[in-house]
């Protein structure tokens, strides 16, 4: 239960509020080694409920000593990968924190600098940044972090595949050597596990939920499909009433536009989110999504990174992705919240090599839907004489994994 975290009581009453009573597996066991100032790598998948293992923290560890942030500074520096991501991330820290006098800012780019300069200014407690448009304003001393006293490194992982490792190093140079340091990770690639050892100091690792794990709670099907009749069988999906909000996958910018085209003149509520769009664009997306307004958000991998909607009911991969690591961050998108969730992926011929290295990354088959009307047997064919390790249909689904609803199950902060 949080109440056996040790968490201040303005915390409490905005967890309360929010209606969360047990922490996430990750929560439990990092909450308690930054109260006690210790460096933590934490290992997880998204929905595991990071972002208030290491905000809650934070906010109480700042309570702690009142000290007034240093002008063009902050007290504690969030760093991650995608404008959605930081303003997620922000948002988490204006609920968690609602009871507390404590001042955040979001620094990223896409928009003006001038109103994050200002903000800046004074000083900040928090600081939630994108490489990119910090290390600007670091180059015209706009911003100094001379001030930090707790440096969060988010989705490291997925800093590597954007080419931000360097930004990174570069930021971290900047950043006091006394300092508490927290990694997040979803996977360990060699050179996220060199910047692990060059920045942590005797740290925690909190490893949770491997993949495995998450994918097998959620309800997965593959449906064989010739490239031509993916957005046929599309409209015949969403024909089905059930799925009530979905997250369509694109491989391109160029596709995810196609597909949100021929929905709208379908009369469904959709729109594209990516990075040729203008941050206010993919911010207004975004909102329309989580408020229900629109039912079906395309998007590509680095845009879906700051989606986080606890009633998402499908994704479906319209294209599968080219990294087979990037389908478990896709699919982690549904059956969050304590909520169930469906996973459908659209395969064609040239596909099915994609289909085999998800399987291997997740170390289970993809159950085969064929009671469709675009299902195309060439492709099953030759998925199934590639076939490495389980048969078809083995995947343990989510049996046992099926998460209850409502008054079943205690709520988990996200």
């Amino acid at each position: 239960m949080f109440t056996d975290l040790g968490l201040i009581e303005p915390l409490m009453r905005a967890i309360a509020g929010e209606g969360y009573t047990t922490p996430t597996d990750i929560q439990a066991r990092a909450i308690p080694a930054l109260l006690e100032g210790r460096d933590v790598l934490g290992i997880a998948q998204t929905g595991t409920g990071k972002t208030a293992a290491f905000a809650l923290p934070i906010l109480q560890k700042l309570m702690a000593d009142r000290r007034r942030p240093k002008p063009r500074s902050a007290r504690a520096l969030v760093l991650t990968p995608t404008r959605e991501l930081a303003c997620q991330i922000r948002d988490d820290f204006a609920v968690y924190g609602k009871h507390l006098p404590l001042r955040a800012v979001v620094i990223h780019g896409g928009v003006s600098q001038n109103p994050q300069v200002n903000a800046a200014r004074n000083g900040v407690d928090i600081m939630i940044a994108t490489p990119g448009r910090l290390l600007d304003l670091l180059s015209q001393r706009h911003i100094e972090l001379s001030g930090i006293e707790i440096f969060v490194l988010d989705e490291a992982d997925r800093m590597l595949d954007m080419g931000f490792i360097r930004d990174v190093r570069a930021i971290a140079a900047q950043v006091p050597q006394q300092r508490q340091t927290l990694m997040f990770s979803a996977t360990m690639p060699g050179e996220v596990s060199a910047l692990v050892n060059s920045l942590l100091k005797n740290s925690v690792r909190v490893e949770v939920t491997p993949p495995a794990t998450t994918v097998e709670r959620i309800d997965q099907k593959v449906m064989f499909v010739a490239r031509d009749n993916k957005r046929h069988l599309l409209d015949h999906l969403l024909a089905d009433r059930a799925v009530t909000r979905a997250i369509v996958f694109s491989r391109t910018k160029h596709g995810a536009n196609r597909v949100a085209e021929q929905l709208k003149k379908n009369g469904v509520r959709a729109d594209a989110i990516h990075g040729n769009k203008s941050q206010s664009a993919r911010q207004r997306a975004l909102d329309e999504f989580k408020a229900g307004h629109l039912r079906v958000l395309v998007a590509t991998d680095i845009a879906a990174r700051g989606i986080d909607v606890d009633s998402v009911s499908h994704v479906i991969n319209f294209d599968l992705p080219m990294e087979p690591e990037s389908y478990v961050h896709r699919i982690g998108r549904t059956a969050r919240a304590s909520a169930d969730g469906a996973a459908i992926s659209f395969c064609d011929h040239d596909e099915v090599a994609q289909l085999r290295a998800i399987e291997r990354e997740i170390r289970q088959a993809v159950p085969v839907d064929a009671n469709h009307p675009f299902h195309v047997e060439g492709a099953a064919a030759s998925s199934r004489s590639a076939q490495r390790g389980p048969k078809p249909g083995s995947s343990r689904g989510r049996g046992g994994h099926k998460r209850a609803h409502g008054g079943h199950a205690h709520r988990r902060a996200a």
